[in-house]
């Protein structure tokens, strides 16, 4: 698969996201997180991951101001938590994004989970905000099929967007598959393991064969399953590494053995359960 850094996919509403973004869940507050933004933004990233929750969103902001990158070439991605979570509840979540983010939109907004009982409702408001022109695109996170059949039955607009955890240990192929047969754009949060996954022999042996990291290789596999994905570091130097992913591909036979490695295995939430 033929990619570069600069590279995207085109979500079912025509707006285009990087392939390649920056996480930062868990990257804390301040000017070290700032920095860290930065930094991704003087690599080439221009596809920023957030959250309300994450409580760095004005962080982002004032890195972004740090740059002379216009704002139209960076994609900024944040998500409704939990609690915010309803219809009216909702549209104010919202507008605190923007303002912590000081923008007139966010580029894609997503859900962060299909809580019981409310989702639909809340979806019905994340279609206002579209429709508003407060978000480009709006999305889903942590979705199986069942939930998304239950929001494609029942709403209008379809998620541009499902933000799953996906590497090969947790190789999510039915729903990748279902996604792709829906137009929703499949992407991956946790794609490095948070680190639990870097040192299983497989991967290291094929992290050699390509003179690339373990972590490059997880982030490559990700892509050459056409999957967005967001991995994150404080590190300058990994910063730059996880970008460095542009100058090589992964061979069929290589990507057969990593697709085998799955065993469910999961560094972050599990919303199978959930009814």
């Amino acid at each position: 698969m033929d990619l570069t850094i600069e590279s995207c996919a085109t979500l079912n509403n025509g707006v285009k996201i990087p392939y390649l973004g920056f996480g930062t869940y868990l990257l804390g507050t301040g000017r070290i997180t700032q920095s860290a933004i930065l930094h991704a933004l003087l690599a080439g990233y221009r596809h920023i991951d957030t959250a309300k929750f994450y409580r760095n969103e004005r962080d982002i902001s004032i890195a972004i101001k740090q740059t002379e990158i216009p704002r139209e070439e960076i994609f900024i991605a944040t998500e409704l938590w939990n609690i915010d979570q309803g219809y009216d509840s909702t549209l104010a979540a919202c507008d605190q994004s923007l303002s912590q983010l000081e923008t007139d939109y966010i580029d894609l907004y997503l859900m962060h989970w299909p809580v019981t009982d409310i989702r639909l409702e809340t979806w019905k408001a994340m279609e206002k905000l579209f429709d508003d022109g407060k978000c480009r695109a709006i999305g889903v996170s942590n979705f199986t099929i069942k939930h998304l059949e239950e929001l494609l039955d029942n709403s209008s607009v379809v998620p541009t967007v499902n933000q799953v955890e996906f590497h090969p240990f947790l190789y999510q192929k039915k729903l990748l598959e279902y996604c792709r047969s829906n137009s929703i754009q499949l992407e991956a949060y946790s794609p490095l393991t948070k680190g639990r996954k870097l040192n299983e022999p497989v991967l290291q042996t094929i992290a050699q064969r390509y003179k690339k990291t373990p972590a490059q290789i997880l982030i490559r596999w990700v892509l050459e399953h056409r999957v967005v994905t967001i991995p994150k570091s404080r590190n300058r130097e990994r910063i730059r590494e996880n970008a460095d992913v542009f100058d090589f591909s992964i061979s069929p036979e290589d990507m057969t053995v990593l697709n085998v490695l799955n065993d469910n295995f999961r560094a972050s939430w599990d919303p199978t359960f959930v009814v």
